[in-house]
């Protein structure tokens, strides 16, 4: 080899290990970050297997530093917030068993059971709860409104585009976070965000945004103008996905490792002051 090409390969190598050691400072960095996790559920058909504790433990294996949870039914939520308050951001969702996500809007019991909780319990948030078109104009969904107007609730909506309009045309003053960033396109998730200053999403199983490492150019674009908008979420719907808490982890610091410094601090932890800051305030009277 001559002398010309051996300096070339030294410099090629130089370049790789360079890059290579960008990386691992990126990803270290995103490692790093804290977690608000704005996903969590923790359901009857997990209690009997996973201790309250155990399940707060797996959470914070991972770096996820505090966490929004609901539960079908909120005794799941319930169980967490009383073994550790300063970790579990308590939400109501309006399902007190499984297999009611089609049907409860429609069930007009739903309405005293909610009442009982809101008396009894502080909560941040209604939801997660389903909802889907015009189905946001039954009277048990417009009584969910009123309620969360009534206790400053934000309210965790998995829906389509058409629900959430529907949701702030009868309440635009509304705090919503839009369930995994209601599975649609970049495009339209922004356009509803330009509209809805007060409409903030998690990005729970979007998986599909990155891949190889590459994130999509429409949502880099998305997430770095509304970079105030956006949560992480693992959203443990079902008791296997608490087996798969790493897996989904990674999925999020890989997410967070890409984007710039500022915007992975702001999704990752930052952002959750606009979910938990009046029920932090309540809690900090109410101890004084």
């Amino acid at each position: 080899m001559t002398l010309n090409k051996l300096r070339l390969a030294g410099v090629l190598l130089l370049t790789v290990l360079s890059n290579w050691a960008v990386v691992a400072e990126v990803s270290k960095g995103a490692n790093a970050l804290p977690i608000f996790d704005a996903h969590i559920h923790y359901s009857h058909d997990v209690w009997d297997a996973i201790s309250p504790g155990d399940a707060i433990q797996r959470l914070r294996e991972v770096g996820i530093k505090r966490a929004m949870v609901s539960s079908s039914s909120d005794e799941g939520t319930q169980r967490l917030y009383q073994a550790d308050p300063s970790f579990v951001v308590p939400s109501l969702r309006p399902y007190r068993k499984r297999g009611t996500i089609e049907s409860w809007m429609y069930d007009e019991t739903i309405i005293p059971y909610l009442k009982e909780r809101l008396e009894k319990y502080r909560y941040a948030a209604i939801g997660e709860l389903h909802i889907d078109g015009e189905q946001a104009y039954t009277p048990v969904m417009q009584e969910v409104i009123r309620l969360a107007k009534k206790y400053q609730l934000v309210l965790h909506v998995h829906s389509d585009a058409q629900a959430i309009k529907f949701i702030f045309e009868q309440y635009p003053e509304a705090q919503i976070l839009w369930a995994h960033a209601g599975f649609d396109y970049a495009f339209v998730v922004g356009k509803m965000m330009d509209k809805y200053p007060n409409l903030m999403a998690d990005l729970s199983f979007r998986g599909e945004i990155i891949n190889e490492g590459r994130l999509m150019k429409a949502w880099r674009i998305l997430l770095t103008r509304h970079a105030d908008r956006f949560l992480t979420g693992i959203d443990t719907y079902e008791p296997q996905r608490w087996l798969q808490i790493k897996n989904a982890m990674r999925w999020q610091r890989d997410l967070l490792s890409v984007l710039p410094k500022d915007v992975a601090r702001k999704i990752a932890y930052e952002n959750s002051e606009r979910i938990t800051r009046l029920f932090d305030a309540r809690n900090n009277l109410e101890t004084e």
